[in-house]
Formats: C-alpha cells, sequence, structure tokens
C-alpha cells in the first residue's frame, strides 16, 4: 500500500539553490517546496511589501495551446472573454463544470498565434485531461515540463527585474512580453498573487538558477517561500484553489462575477453558464466575504461563523496573521443575509467564542501597475 509519505516528490529546477539558501522545504501539490527561509515567514512577508521578494512557483502548470479558432474554442469551457483578449495581454479566467462550481482559476495570455497557460500545480493533470476532451482535435496543447517560472514581487520589482531587462518599464498590469534575455527567451507578465507589482517569468529550467542567482544578489530582492506567498494572497483578497474555491462552488459566490464579462454574460455557451447567469440576477444563498477577527487570535480554515445569536452562518475557508494589517484576517463563506460590511459575527477559535466583523476586500490596496 502506498501512502502519503511514501509518494515520490518531484523538484523544480531551483531545488539545490533552496537547500543552499538554507530553506525548510515541505511537501505541496506533489513538489518539494521551500516554505520559508532562515529569516522566517513574518520578515519574508514584510520584505516583499516594502521591497522585492523572489518566488520559486515552477510547480505551476504551464501550457501552450496552438491551432484553428482557439479563442473560441476555450471560450466553451470558460466564462472569460478570451476572444477580446489583445495580443500581448493576459487575463484571469475559471474552468467550470456543468453545475457552475470552478474546476480551476488560471491565467490566459495571448501570445498572438498562441495563448500561453498557468494553471494550479494540483490541478495540472485534471486541467490537462478536461482541455483535451473539451476542446477540438485541431488544437495542439503541449506541456511545457521543462520550464520554470519565477516570480518577483513587490514595490522594487521593476527596478530589480528592469537592471536585466530594461524592456519591462514599459509593461503595465496583465501584459505579456517575450523577451530575449542574453540569447535566452523568456515569457513575462507584469502579474502576481500578492497584490503588489511584480512580475512572473517563465524560462527554460536549466536558465533558472542563474537568473534567480542573479536576482538575488541584487540588495533589494530576498528569497520568499510558500508561507509568506500565501499570507501575501491573503491580505490581498485572492482565492487559493482547493480552500476558498473548488468545484462546489460558483464565480457568483466567491465574488469573481467581474471574470464574466457583458458579452459572455449575455450570450453564455459555457460550462454551467444557466446556473452562474441566474445567480448573477437573482443572488445566491452564500457569499466569500472579508473577515476581521477581533483580538489577536487568528482563525483557521474550517472555523465555524455564527451571527450574533450564535445560529451557523458559514465557515472560514483561509485565514491567519496578516503581517502588513498587524492582526488577524480571514475569508469564508457566510449567508448573503450577513454578507454586508461591517455585519458583526462570532467564531468559534479553540472552543472560545470571538468577535468579529465583516470587512470589505483586499485587507491591503493592490499597487498594480496599469500604466506605464
Amino acid at each position: 500500500m502506498v501512502t502519503d509519505s511514501d509518494q515520490i516528490l518531484l523538484s523544480t529546477p531551483l531545488a539545490a539553490l533552496h537547500r543552499e539558501l538554507g530553506a525548510r522545504m515541505v511537501p505541496f501539490a506533489g513538489y518539494s517546496m521551500p516554505v520559508q527561509y532562515p529569516e522566517g515567514i513574518l520578515k519574508e512577508h514584510l520584505h516583499c511589501r516594502s521591497q522585492a521578494g523572489l518566488f520559486d512557483v515552477s510547480h505551476m502548470g504551464q501550457l501552450v495551446l496552438r491551432g484553428p479558432g482557439l479563442a473560441a474554442a476555450l471560450e466553451r469551457l470558460v466564462p472569460g472573454d478570451i476572444q477580446a483578449l489583445a495580443p500581448g495581454r493576459q487575463r484571469y479566467t475559471l474552468l467550470t463544470n456543468e453545475d457552475g462550481g470552478i474546476i480551476d482559476d488560471l491565467m490566459v495570455a495571448n501570445g498572438g498565434d498562441y495563448l500561453a497557460l498557468v494553471v494550479n500545480a494540483a490541478c495540472t493533470t485534471k486541467d490537462v485531461a478536461h482541455l483535451r476532451a473539451g476542446l477540438p482535435d485541431e488544437i495542439e496543447m503541449t506541456l511545457l515540463d521543462g520550464q520554470a517560472l519565477l516570480a518577483l514581487q513587490g514595490p522594487a520589482a521593476a527596478k530589480a527585474l528592469g537592471r536585466l531587462l530594461p524592456a519591462v518599464a514599459e509593461m503595465r498590469f496583465m501584459d505579456y512580453r517575450v523577451l530575449s534575455l542574453e540569447g535566452v527567451e523568456v515569457g513575462i507578465t507584469r502579474s502576481g498573487y500578492t497584490g503588489e507589482d511584480g512580475f512572473e517569468i517563465s524560462l527554460p529550467g536549466q536558465e533558472a538558477e542563474n537568473l534567480a542567482r542573479r536576482l538575488l544578489d541584487m540588495p533589494d530582492v530576498a528569497p520568499v517561500g510558500l508561507g509568506a506567498r500565501d499570507s501575501l494572497r491573503l491580505e490581498a483578497g485572492l482565492c487559493l484553489y482547493g480552500a476558498d474555491i473548488d468545484a462546489t462552488t460558483t464565480p457568483v459566490e466567491a465574488n469573481l462575477t467581474w471574470t464574466i464579462s457583458k458579452r459572455r454574460r449575455a450570450e453564455g455557451g459555457f460550462p454551467g453558464a444557466e446556473i452562474i447567469l441566474r445567480q448573477i440576477k437573482e443572488g445566491t444563498v452564500r457569499r466569500r466575504v472579508g473577515i476581521r477577527p477581533a483580538g489577536r487570535a487568528p482563525a483557521r480554515a474550517h472555523t465555524e461563523i455564527t451571527d450574533a445569536d450564535g445560529q451557523s452562518i458559514g465557515e472560514i475557508t483561509s485565514g491567519g496573521f496578516g503581517p502588513s494589517v498587524g492582526g488577524p484576517v480571514a475569508m469564508g463563506y457566510v449567508d448573503t443575509s450577513h454578507a454586508e460590511p461591517g455585519t458583526p459575527l462570532r467564531l468559534m477559535v479553540r472552543g472560545k467564542v470571538h468577535d468579529a466583523q465583516v470587512v470589505a476586500l483586499p485587507f491591503v490596496q493592490h499597487r498594480y501597475v496599469t500604466s506605464s
């Protein structure tokens, strides 16, 4: 019998560098990944908010799609407006099922004659099978197994990467470019999952360590692990697949209705459209909200949420300490009647009742660069 402890973990191209830097490695989505470095999660988090953090996200699935009618074909699987996605631009969208549930959330970039997709690591295998089954045979799909993916995030990210690639200064949020770094082709988007300005850099695995070392040699860049990546995205109010969204959660319940354009709402034509479009019109029973617990005790995932009378109205899906906020933060689902910011809540934390309230997301202001 094979157990989780017997699982052979995959390594990213930066595995040796992580060990050299003293990272604590943990199993994550089938990979051995750095959860933190010697500085610790708190300092890594704050360094990313104040300067620039370098993340290894090479475990994410990277796909390239090519073929006739590609944008329209992909739209039959996602509610995003892919046909309106201009060359050199990227969009966040969702794979949905016939019940309106979210199979995965993903990024789609238009490379002109191809679409480049980034999907969640734990979902890569099922996403590839789902895409292959749902796309016409004429669409060619390539999984970039040997490709690395680095994320450089923070207010100093543009300055740091600009020392090596000056052209990134001209990019704006969600731009996609293929640039040459000393003869090496790299795909770059001005995006990330921290709420900060930054870039995601796709390049051949054998070239990743050299780029990472060059960036880390800069005084404003420090390595950041999965621990701080999670607290950063939570403060930014961004969903984690498998926690805040999953196949039983619709985009409307998850407060992701903004991902569905006016045209797609009018035309439909994606899995679960009937349910999702009805929810947009009529509302939902529950809704994802931001939650600020009172005091210092963080409310973790699966913490029960009750109203002032002790009636159960939902559950925390992500929670922890927000270093930039200076206190606990959380997201979860509550009955829609209790989803308005300012609504008082109660949380059952370690057997004790703690006060909390619904707050508007995000917990920290997004600092994306929307003009060059």
